[in-house]
């Protein structure tokens, strides 16, 4: 569903010159799977998901989203791509429903679809009781529940989601992972980015981990343990992306 070859971002600038942000990473992520991409801030992760969405353009390389180029055919991939970005804008004076018909109508959906999906993701992300409230008077979770299901209202078959859990308290950031399991078990195609590694064990059936715009290292945690030769998972990172070494030097 999601193919990436030596895909390549550089941003240049006035002081520092050429920015190399995503420096030749591929991986692939298949229908039915949550792919986590595990890094610090500034790692690359945003810059790769914002690539695949066709926010950004890549300098080279290449990928495919649901066998749709992201840059030959860059409408046919947003079609079927829901990305929820690390910090997204509701409209406060909306109720959470109003803000769902909105977008779902830039989706081109009738009344009738968006209503059937909006009860579907409101029972799925526990929105029920809020649904008809206005954005303005929402809580973090309740916000963030919004916006995934905003991202959600066309039912994609990719899904991309930006450090999702985010700020949010227990209870919602559960919500949200369950409700991501559930899309996995639907058959959906997860990229799932995030620095919180419990989220990496109990959702992530590959992970990739990015270091400077690099993917250094691929595979399952239990893989990436021995790789590491390393049981806890922050070890594992640590000792992949070379971060020991940094901190001794």
């Amino acid at each position: 569903m999601i193919s990436v070859h030596s895909l390549t971002k550089v941003f240049k600038d006035r002081k520092r010159g050429q920015i190399r942000a995503v420096d030749a990473v591929s991986f692939s992520c298949q229908p039915g799977q949550i792919y986590g991409l595990l890094g610090a801030n500034g790692a690359g992760k945003t810059t790769v998901m914002r690539l695949l969405a066709t926010l950004l353009r890549p300098t080279s390389g290449s990928a495919t989203v649901a066998g749709y180029s992201v840059t030959d055919a860059p409408d046919a991939v947003r079609a079927h791509v829901g990305f929820l970005a690390a910090s997204t804008a509701l409209y406060a004076r909306l109720t959470a429903r109003e803000t769902l018909a909105y977008f779902g109508a830039l989706q081109g959906m009738d009344a009738a679809a968006i209503a059937a999906r909006t009860d579907t993701l409101a029972r799925g992300l526990g929105m029920t009781d809020f649904l008809d409230r206005r954005v303005g008077t929402f809580s973090t979770g309740m916000k963030q529940k919004t916006s995934i299901a905003r991202t959600l209202i066309h039912d994609p078959s990719v899904i991309i989601l930006d450090e999702p859990t985010l700020g949010l308290d227990v209870m919602a950031a559960r919500a949200i992972l369950r409700f991501v399991r559930d899309c996995r078990d639907r058959g959906k195609t997860v990229i799932y980015s995030t620095h919180v590694m419990p989220e990496v064990e109990r959702l992530c059936d590959r992970v990739g981990i990015i270091h400077g715009g690099r993917l250094l290292a691929e595979g399952t945690v239990a893989e990436l343990r021995e790789r590491a030769g390393k049981a806890d998972l922050e070890d594992v990172f640590v000792t992949l992306t070379g971060a020991e070494k940094e901190e001794a030097a």
